[in-house]
């Protein structure tokens, strides 16, 4: 695939391989975000799991300390006080069997769903349109809760999904490159901090193999799992 000039000249900034610590990686990010845009942070981490298997199936949900610098759109499946409930806190589309209708006719700008507890017997009846989107709601990640009005706060104030793809690897965006140095770190911290809590059951050998970071524009950074472990 070919790379432009400043993709080239950000990678050899770059030491192949190396592991830099959380510090000096961000650093890196920072220096070779040169866009005239505000680029996001994604994260990928390799896990040392075979997700086939559920007893290592990883899956959660973390709250970034700096946000994510993203405007979540949320969909609410809630009806009357639950309903009302949601708008107030924000939410872009709430609704029961109307809201169902629109999906299934393509309704699809909106980045997270969530659903009371009742309205599952709808919201199921939407698995082959949420579930390949990964935006089915799941009690797993607070996305089913009776608290609607909570969860689209913590959705809009930078809440993160995450779940682990079938070759063993998270990947996530975590912010801007924007944010301040110290904001970068507390989020490449948190997110990594919440993975290790998810270790599953199941995972056996080395469960952090491999941590890396980018911008939408920059090459991968390396990042030591020892150091970024160390909250």
């Amino acid at each position: 695939m070919a790379r432009g000039k400043r993709y080239r000249a950000a990678r050899e900034t770059v030491v192949a391989e190396q592991a830099y610590s959380v510090t000096e990686a961000v650093k890196l990010l920072k220096a070779n975000a040169t866009t005239k845009f505000d680029e996001t942070i994604d994260i990928a981490v390799n896990l040392g799991v075979d997700p086939k298997y559920a007893d290592q199936m990883v899956r959660g949900v973390v709250s970034m300390p700096s946000g994510t610098g993203k405007d979540v759109r949320v969909a609410v499946f809630a009806r009357d006080a639950k309903a009302d409930e949601a708008k107030a806190a924000g939410a872009e589309f709430v609704g029961a069997e109307d809201l169902m209708e629109e999906i299934q006719n393509g309704k699809s700008d909106f980045d997270r769903v969530i659903a009371s507890p009742d309205m599952m017997s709808v919201v199921g009846r939407l698995g082959k349109v949420l579930g390949p989107r990964g935006l089915m709601p799941n009690p797993k990640v607070g996305t089913v809760t009776p608290n609607v009005a909570q969860a689209v706060k913590d959705a809009k104030g930078g809440s993160v999904e995450f779940r682990v793809e079938k070759f063993g690897i998270i990947h996530a965006g975590i912010g801007k490159t924007s944010f301040s140095q110290d904001a970068i770190e507390a989020n490449v911290r948190a997110f990594v901090g919440a993975l290790i809590k998810a270790k599953p059951t199941g995972a056996k050998g080395t469960y952090m193999k491999r941590i890396t970071v980018s911008s939408t524009m920059g090459p991968g950074i390396m990042i030591d799992s020892s150091d970024a472990i160390a909250i």
